[in-house]
Protein backbone atom coordinates (compact mmCIF):
# COMPACT_ATOMS: atom_id res chain seq x y z
CA UNK A 1 0.00 0.00 0.00
CA UNK A 2 0.81 3.54 -0.72
CA UNK A 3 1.63 5.65 2.37
CA UNK A 4 -1.22 8.00 3.23
CA UNK A 5 0.80 9.93 5.71
CA UNK A 6 1.42 13.68 5.64
CA UNK A 7 2.31 16.39 8.32
CA UNK A 8 1.18 19.72 8.68
CA UNK A 9 2.63 22.46 11.19
CA UNK A 10 4.87 19.53 12.83
CA UNK A 11 0.94 17.45 13.22
CA UNK A 12 1.53 14.29 11.56
CA UNK A 13 -1.65 12.85 9.69
CA UNK A 14 -2.07 9.24 9.25
CA UNK A 15 -3.96 10.15 6.24
CA UNK A 16 -4.73 13.47 4.63
CA UNK A 17 -8.71 12.93 4.85
CA UNK A 18 -10.53 15.32 7.54
CA UNK A 19 -14.30 15.68 8.58
CA UNK A 20 -15.14 19.10 7.58
CA UNK A 21 -16.45 21.30 10.48
CA UNK A 22 -20.26 21.04 11.33
CA UNK A 23 -20.82 17.70 9.33
CA UNK A 24 -19.13 15.37 11.82
CA UNK A 25 -20.19 17.28 15.15
CA UNK A 26 -17.26 16.00 18.20
CA UNK A 27 -17.31 12.48 16.19
CA UNK A 28 -19.16 10.53 18.25
CA UNK A 29 -22.12 9.43 15.57
CA UNK A 30 -19.90 8.42 12.90
CA UNK A 31 -17.70 6.40 15.75
CA UNK A 32 -21.12 4.45 15.99
CA UNK A 33 -20.58 3.64 12.09
CA UNK A 34 -17.01 3.03 12.22
CA UNK A 35 -13.59 3.38 14.03
CA UNK A 36 -13.23 7.09 14.41
CA UNK A 37 -9.43 6.52 14.12
CA UNK A 38 -9.47 5.46 10.64
CA UNK A 39 -9.57 9.28 9.57
CA UNK A 40 -6.88 11.65 9.51
CA UNK A 41 -8.49 14.42 11.69
CA UNK A 42 -11.25 15.82 12.80
CA UNK A 43 -12.20 19.41 12.45
CA UNK A 44 -15.37 19.84 15.36
CA UNK A 45 -18.45 21.45 15.19
CA UNK A 46 -18.15 25.57 15.32
CA UNK A 47 -17.88 26.49 18.95
CA UNK A 48 -18.54 29.68 20.45
CA UNK A 49 -17.46 30.82 24.27
CA UNK A 50 -20.78 30.31 25.38
CA UNK A 51 -23.65 27.59 23.99
CA UNK A 52 -25.52 28.84 21.57
CA UNK A 53 -29.09 27.66 20.05
CA UNK A 54 -28.41 28.54 16.67
CA UNK A 55 -31.20 29.74 14.00
CA UNK A 56 -35.02 29.24 13.56
CA UNK A 57 -35.90 26.75 11.41
CA UNK A 58 -36.23 25.51 8.87
CA UNK A 59 -32.14 25.88 8.21
CA UNK A 60 -31.45 23.24 5.39
CA UNK A 61 -32.71 23.41 1.83
CA UNK A 62 -31.63 21.59 -1.48
CA UNK A 63 -30.37 22.41 -4.37
CA UNK A 64 -28.91 20.76 -7.90
CA UNK A 65 -25.53 19.02 -6.62
CA UNK A 66 -25.49 21.13 -3.57
CA UNK A 67 -27.23 21.65 0.04
CA UNK A 68 -27.77 25.20 1.79
CA UNK A 69 -27.35 25.53 5.94
CA UNK A 70 -27.98 28.41 8.36
CA UNK A 71 -27.35 26.60 11.53
CA UNK A 72 -26.05 29.51 13.18
CA UNK A 73 -23.14 27.70 14.69
CA UNK A 74 -25.58 25.84 17.30
CA UNK A 75 -22.67 24.58 19.94
CA UNK A 76 -22.47 23.51 23.41
CA UNK A 77 -19.87 25.95 24.38
CA UNK A 78 -15.98 25.64 24.90
CA UNK A 79 -16.41 24.57 28.37
CA UNK A 80 -18.11 21.80 27.32
CA UNK A 81 -16.25 20.47 24.58
CA UNK A 82 -13.19 20.75 26.49
CA UNK A 83 -14.91 18.40 29.38
CA UNK A 84 -17.39 16.06 27.66
CA UNK A 85 -16.29 15.60 24.05
CA UNK A 86 -11.97 16.56 24.25
CA UNK A 87 -11.50 13.40 26.01
CA UNK A 88 -13.06 10.94 23.80
CA UNK A 89 -11.52 12.71 20.70
CA UNK A 90 -8.14 11.92 22.64
CA UNK A 91 -9.07 8.34 23.10
CA UNK A 92 -9.55 7.88 19.62
CA UNK A 93 -6.30 8.67 18.61
CA UNK A 94 -7.21 10.86 15.26
CA UNK A 95 -5.76 14.68 14.85
CA UNK A 96 -8.30 17.10 16.91
CA UNK A 97 -8.94 20.31 15.02
CA UNK A 98 -11.24 22.99 17.22
CA UNK A 99 -13.19 25.14 15.10
CA UNK A 100 -13.95 28.08 16.87
CA UNK A 101 -15.85 31.26 15.70
CA UNK A 102 -16.44 34.71 17.34
CA UNK A 103 -18.56 38.16 17.54
CA UNK A 104 -15.96 40.04 18.44
CA UNK A 105 -11.62 40.05 17.81
CA UNK A 106 -11.68 39.45 22.12
CA UNK A 107 -13.66 36.18 21.75
CA UNK A 108 -11.42 34.72 19.28
CA UNK A 109 -8.63 35.72 21.96
CA UNK A 110 -10.33 34.30 24.92
CA UNK A 111 -11.56 31.03 23.19
CA UNK A 112 -7.95 30.19 21.50
CA UNK A 113 -6.28 30.79 24.75
CA UNK A 114 -8.87 28.34 26.76
CA UNK A 115 -8.09 25.41 24.08
CA UNK A 116 -4.02 26.26 23.40
CA UNK A 117 -2.64 23.30 24.44
CA UNK A 118 -5.26 21.03 24.65
CA UNK A 119 -6.04 20.33 21.11
CA UNK A 120 -3.45 19.41 18.46
CA UNK A 121 -4.82 22.76 16.23
CA UNK A 122 -7.21 25.16 16.31
CA UNK A 123 -8.99 26.45 12.73
CA UNK A 124 -10.75 29.88 12.79
CA UNK A 125 -14.63 30.64 11.32
CA UNK A 126 -14.01 33.58 10.06
CA UNK A 127 -16.82 33.90 8.13
CA UNK A 128 -18.77 35.62 10.89
CA UNK A 129 -20.42 38.48 11.26
CA UNK A 130 -18.17 41.05 13.69
CA UNK A 131 -20.61 42.54 15.72
CA UNK A 132 -18.26 45.93 16.44
CA UNK A 133 -17.59 46.70 12.89
CA UNK A 134 -21.25 47.11 11.32
CA UNK A 135 -21.97 43.17 10.71
CA UNK A 136 -19.33 42.73 8.36
CA UNK A 137 -17.63 38.86 8.35
CA UNK A 138 -14.43 38.96 9.62
CA UNK A 139 -13.30 37.14 6.28
CA UNK A 140 -14.21 39.27 3.72
CA UNK A 141 -11.48 42.26 3.48
CA UNK A 142 -7.76 41.48 4.19
CA UNK A 143 -7.29 43.99 6.90
CA UNK A 144 -9.55 42.51 9.16
CA UNK A 145 -8.48 39.05 8.26
CA UNK A 146 -4.80 40.07 9.17
CA UNK A 147 -6.12 41.32 12.98
CA UNK A 148 -8.40 38.74 13.57
CA UNK A 149 -5.73 35.88 12.51
CA UNK A 150 -2.45 38.24 14.97
CA UNK A 151 -5.19 38.14 17.93
CA UNK A 152 -6.23 34.07 17.46
CA UNK A 153 -2.20 33.46 17.39
CA UNK A 154 -0.84 35.64 20.08
CA UNK A 155 -3.43 33.72 22.28
CA UNK A 156 -1.87 30.15 20.73
CA UNK A 157 1.85 29.76 22.54
CA UNK A 158 1.73 25.95 21.94
CA UNK A 159 -1.06 24.69 19.12
CA UNK A 160 -0.76 25.45 15.37
CA UNK A 161 -3.39 28.06 13.53
CA UNK A 162 -5.14 27.68 10.96
CA UNK A 163 -7.18 30.30 8.87
CA UNK A 164 -10.71 28.97 7.43
CA UNK A 165 -11.08 31.71 4.25
CA UNK A 166 -14.46 32.59 3.18
CA UNK A 167 -15.24 32.52 -0.77
CA UNK A 168 -16.79 35.32 -0.81
CA UNK A 169 -14.55 37.74 -1.43
CA UNK A 170 -13.04 39.62 -4.03
CA UNK A 171 -9.29 37.88 -4.13
CA UNK A 172 -8.75 34.64 -2.43
CA UNK A 173 -5.27 35.11 -2.91
CA UNK A 174 -4.82 38.08 -1.14
CA UNK A 175 -7.28 36.94 1.65
CA UNK A 176 -4.81 34.34 1.70
CA UNK A 177 -1.95 36.33 2.00
CA UNK A 178 -3.17 38.75 4.78
CA UNK A 179 -4.00 35.50 7.14
CA UNK A 180 0.01 34.08 6.43
CA UNK A 181 1.03 38.06 7.35
CA UNK A 182 -1.61 37.67 10.17
CA UNK A 183 0.41 34.86 11.56
CA UNK A 184 -1.54 31.72 10.27
CA UNK A 185 0.35 28.41 9.84
CA UNK A 186 -1.81 27.10 7.93
CA UNK A 187 -5.07 28.07 5.82
CA UNK A 188 -7.89 26.12 5.00
CA UNK A 189 -10.45 26.51 2.05
CA UNK A 190 -13.28 27.17 0.94
CA UNK A 191 -16.02 27.92 3.81
CA UNK A 192 -19.60 27.61 1.90
CA UNK A 193 -20.91 30.05 -0.51
CA UNK A 194 -23.63 32.57 0.43
CA UNK A 195 -26.88 31.05 -1.72
CA UNK A 196 -30.56 31.47 -1.99
CA UNK A 197 -33.63 28.73 -2.80
CA UNK A 198 -36.99 29.98 -3.07
CA UNK A 199 -40.02 27.94 -2.46
CA UNK A 200 -42.20 29.08 -5.66
CA UNK A 201 -45.50 28.12 -4.01
CA UNK A 202 -45.02 30.30 -1.26
CA UNK A 203 -43.11 33.16 -2.89
CA UNK A 204 -40.24 33.05 0.01
CA UNK A 205 -37.03 31.89 1.00
CA UNK A 206 -37.23 27.79 2.38
CA UNK A 207 -34.26 28.91 4.57
CA UNK A 208 -35.84 30.77 7.44
CA UNK A 209 -32.94 32.82 7.53
CA UNK A 210 -33.27 33.65 3.62
CA UNK A 211 -29.76 32.82 2.97
CA UNK A 212 -27.38 29.78 3.71
CA UNK A 213 -24.44 28.26 3.22
CA UNK A 214 -23.47 26.83 -0.26
CA UNK A 215 -21.86 23.19 0.00
CA UNK A 216 -21.63 19.72 -1.98
CA UNK A 217 -20.85 18.48 -5.22
CA UNK A 218 -21.52 21.57 -7.26
CA UNK A 219 -19.25 23.93 -5.62
CA UNK A 220 -15.77 21.73 -6.60
CA UNK A 221 -14.65 22.87 -9.86
CA UNK A 222 -14.88 26.72 -8.05
CA UNK A 223 -13.28 25.52 -4.54
CA UNK A 224 -10.67 23.93 -6.48
CA UNK A 225 -9.79 26.90 -8.32
CA UNK A 226 -9.23 28.77 -4.91
CA UNK A 227 -7.30 26.37 -3.38
CA UNK A 228 -4.55 26.17 -6.73
CA UNK A 229 -4.59 30.40 -6.30
CA UNK A 230 -4.56 30.51 -2.59
CA UNK A 231 -1.65 28.01 -2.56
CA UNK A 232 0.50 29.37 -4.95
CA UNK A 233 0.18 32.95 -3.11
CA UNK A 234 1.06 31.47 0.08
CA UNK A 235 4.53 29.97 1.91
CA UNK A 236 2.42 27.49 4.55
CA UNK A 237 0.14 24.59 4.28
CA UNK A 238 -3.34 24.70 2.69
CA UNK A 239 -6.36 22.26 3.18
CA UNK A 240 -8.90 22.02 0.86
CA UNK A 241 -12.48 21.78 0.76
CA UNK A 242 -15.47 22.28 -1.45
CA UNK A 243 -17.53 19.26 -2.66
CA UNK A 244 -15.54 16.26 -2.34
CA UNK A 245 -17.06 13.13 -2.80
CA UNK A 246 -14.64 10.99 -4.02
CA UNK A 247 -10.86 9.65 -3.63
CA UNK A 248 -10.32 11.19 -6.97
CA UNK A 249 -11.69 14.73 -5.80
CA UNK A 250 -9.63 14.56 -3.13
CA UNK A 251 -6.09 13.79 -5.21
CA UNK A 252 -7.59 17.02 -7.42
CA UNK A 253 -7.33 19.38 -4.50
CA UNK A 254 -3.81 18.25 -3.36
CA UNK A 255 -2.69 18.08 -6.96
CA UNK A 256 -3.96 21.79 -6.61
CA UNK A 257 -1.67 22.21 -3.49
CA UNK A 258 -3.46 21.28 -0.75
CA UNK A 259 -1.25 18.77 1.58
CA UNK A 260 -4.63 17.88 3.19
CA UNK A 261 -8.38 17.81 2.39
CA UNK A 262 -11.38 18.26 3.97
CA UNK A 263 -14.93 16.26 3.49
CA UNK A 264 -18.16 17.80 4.55
CA UNK A 265 -21.24 17.31 2.58
CA UNK A 266 -20.24 14.01 1.43
CA UNK A 267 -20.70 12.80 4.80
CA UNK A 268 -24.83 13.46 4.73
CA UNK A 269 -25.04 11.33 1.36
CA UNK A 270 -22.99 8.33 2.32
CA UNK A 271 -21.68 8.01 6.02
CA UNK A 272 -19.15 5.92 5.18
CA UNK A 273 -17.83 8.67 3.23
CA UNK A 274 -14.27 9.28 4.36
CA UNK A 275 -13.24 5.60 5.09
CA UNK A 276 -14.28 5.14 1.56
CA UNK A 277 -12.37 8.48 0.05
CA UNK A 278 -9.21 6.74 1.75
CA UNK A 279 -9.50 3.66 -0.04
CA UNK A 280 -9.81 5.31 -3.33
CA UNK A 281 -6.84 7.30 -2.80
CA UNK A 282 -4.44 4.55 -1.53
CA UNK A 283 -6.06 2.75 -4.72
CA UNK A 284 -5.53 5.38 -7.17
CA UNK A 285 -1.97 5.91 -5.76
CA UNK A 286 -0.99 2.39 -6.39
CA UNK A 287 -2.64 2.04 -9.68
CA UNK A 288 -0.25 4.80 -10.68
CA UNK A 289 3.10 3.31 -9.03
CA UNK A 290 3.08 6.46 -6.49
CA UNK A 291 4.57 5.55 -3.21
CA UNK A 292 3.11 8.25 -0.90
CA UNK A 293 0.37 10.63 -1.26
CA UNK A 294 3.04 13.72 -0.63
CA UNK A 295 4.17 13.20 -3.95
CA UNK A 296 1.07 14.41 -5.87
CA UNK A 297 0.96 17.97 -3.70
CA UNK A 298 0.71 20.60 -5.96
CA UNK A 299 1.69 18.94 -8.79
CA UNK A 300 -0.90 20.20 -11.26
CA UNK A 301 0.56 23.16 -13.51
CA UNK A 302 -1.40 25.67 -15.45
CA UNK A 303 -1.27 25.74 -19.86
Amino acid sequence: MASLEVEICGVKFKNPVIGASGTVGFGREFNELYDLAEVGGISTKGMTIEPRLGNPVPRIAEGASVILNAVGLQNPGVEHFIKCDLPFLRDKGVVIIANVAGKTLEDYGVICAKLDGLVDMVELNISCPNVKAGGMAFGIRPESIKEVTAVSKNSLKKTPLIVKLSPNVESIAINAQAAEEGGADCISLVNTFTGMVIDIEKRKPIIANNTGGVSGAGIKPIAVRMVYEAAHAVKIPVIGMGGIMTGEDAIEFMMAGATAVQVGTANFADLYAMPRIIKEINLWLENHGINSVKEIIGTAYLN
